[in-house]
């Protein structure tokens, strides 16, 4: 079975009490399709959030995400049910290369770079076995790195969207944190979606009673303007392709863009690990085809001009909700996707999205992927009173959130996330072998499911 042929699950209706509808059942098309738009609405937040954030077209990503999923359903086989939606992962990267006088097609190419270097170690994986992860990548390195990836971001939430309406950002973050919370199952689910719905209207609203704002704009030129400018909205086609863009390469934003290898290895290997739980069908002999599927699908991607895809633990949620993992539900998303990609108004009105609701949002975004570091410490236990662990750690977190910088030749050096990664990743495996025999007890590598994108209830993507 390459993703087709599903067996219709009991009468088509419901799973039964206790069972589940697996990836090679579907219930009714009715409600398959349904479950397909519900599975859209979950990676809907994140997917178009992303490229916003990263300078890159929202409507070209959505496209490619419905693209990237059925070539990841088509590669496993059919028996990883997973969305591939846009990788929050990569937008400090973004920052970064943008700062260093990268422009998108810069972006793309070293995303590009990273999704080969990603299949090639699915590859390793594959002939090796998951074992080889757990080696190269303990949680106490996977926590380090997805924490420094995540708090290097604080300046950009500072000092790029706050000051463009701190009171919006203000009520925003808030109101997402509320809706964070207070809401449950699906709702709680899509909370920074409602939050930036929240903001978008409540700018909208600012605009009718108090009138312009004098601040900072998107292009940090401080002046009278509008919160929130509709008027692109009104000149943008109904039906239309996305912005399309070849990449191009530079070795410095290769090397900024790199480490974020270590964090799609754990996403990956996390969801196909919840998954396997789920459904009873031990995925590990598919681990290294996922990961390989999941880089070959940011190639695709990244190759017109979208963003790096990732699984996304949103979508498990979704099933772990519905206990259903169909993957016809995936192919139906999909296809929503793609058409919702060529809809030109659509990207307008993402587009939109005025710079102060952004900032409420990325502060507690950004906090949220940085501490889904230590979320990972502590389902693995992580002892970070080991000087083991909290060496390396220690200094490469302050590297990547500081920014330090490390000048090898007049033309290159490391610095962020880049240095940061290479400080905890190698000072690790370095001193480990110096090290007494009490501080190399093993660690259970559990691997979580949490490493995603964003979830307010499952551990991990």
């Amino acid at each position: 079975m390459a993703g087709f042929g599903w067996k219709l699950h009991g009468d088509g209706r419901s799973p039964a009490p206790g069972a589940v509808v697996k990836p090679d059942e579907r219930l009714s098309w009715g409600r398959t399709i349904g479950l397909g738009a519900q599975h859209v609405v979950a990676m809907f937040g994140a997917t178009f959030v992303a490229p916003v954030l990263m300078g890159l077209d929202p409507n070209l990503a959505v496209m490619v995400s419905g693209v990237a999923t059925i070539f990841f359903l088509l590669v496993t086989g059919g028996r990883i049910p997973s969305y591939l939606g846009s990788s929050l992962s990569f937008v400090g990267v973004a920052a970064v290369i943008k700062a260093q006088g990268g422009d998108a097609a810069t972006l793309t190419g070293a995303l590009l770079v990273v999704g080969a270097v990603l299949a090639a170690c699915g590859a390793v994986v594959q002939a090796a076995g998951a074992k080889v992860i757990h080696a190269v990548l303990p949680p106490v390195v996977t926590g380090a790195v997805v924490m420094l990836i995540g708090f290097n971001l604080a300046p950009v939430a500072a000092g790029t969207y706050w000051p463009q309406d701190q009171w919006t950002a203000l009520l925003t973050m808030l109101f997402t944190g509320l809706a964070l919370v207070a809401l449950r199952g699906f709702w709680s689910r899509i909370a920074i979606f409602l939050g930036l719905v929240f903001g978008y209207a409540l700018s909208w609203v600012s605009d009718r009673i108090f009138g312009q704002i004098h601040s900072a704009n998107g292009a940090g030129v401080v002046g009278d303007h509008w919160r929130l400018d509709l008027s692109g909205v009104s000149k943008a086609d109904w039906i239309g392709l996305p912005t399309l863009h070849t990449p191009s390469f530079s070795a410095s934003a290769v090397l900024v863009a790199l480490p974020v290898v270590v964090a799609l290895i754990a996403e990956n290997a996390g969801h196909v690990k919840a998954v396997g739980e789920m459904t009873g069908d031990p995925l590990d002999d598919r681990m290294g085809v996922a990961i390989m599927a999941d880089g070959a699908a940011t190639m695709i991607s990244t190759s017109v001009g979208g963003p790096a895809t990732t699984t996304y633990a949103e979508n498990i949620g979704v099933m772990a909700a519905t206990r259903v993992y169909s993957t016809a539900a995936y192919w139906c998303a999909a296809g929503f996707a793609i058409l919702f990609g060529l809809c030109p108004k659509f990207g307008a009105v993402v587009a939109a999205i005025p710079g102060g609701v952004l900032g409420g949002i990325t502060v507690v975004l950004y906090g949220m992927i940085g501490l889904l570091g230590a979320q990972i410490w502590v389902h693995n236990r992580v002892e970070l009173t080991n000087p083991l662990n909290l060496v390396p750690v220690a200094a490469g977190v302050i590297i990547g959130i500081g920014n330090v910088s490390l000048k090898i030749t007049e033309n290159f050096s490391l610095s962020g996330i880049a240095l940061g990664t290479l400080v905890v990743l190698l000072g690790y495996h370095v001193l480990r072998p110096m090290a007494p025999a009490h501080m190399k007890e093993p660690q259970t590598p559990l691997l979580d499911a949490g490493t995603s994108e964003y979830d307010s209830t499952t551990p991990e993507q």
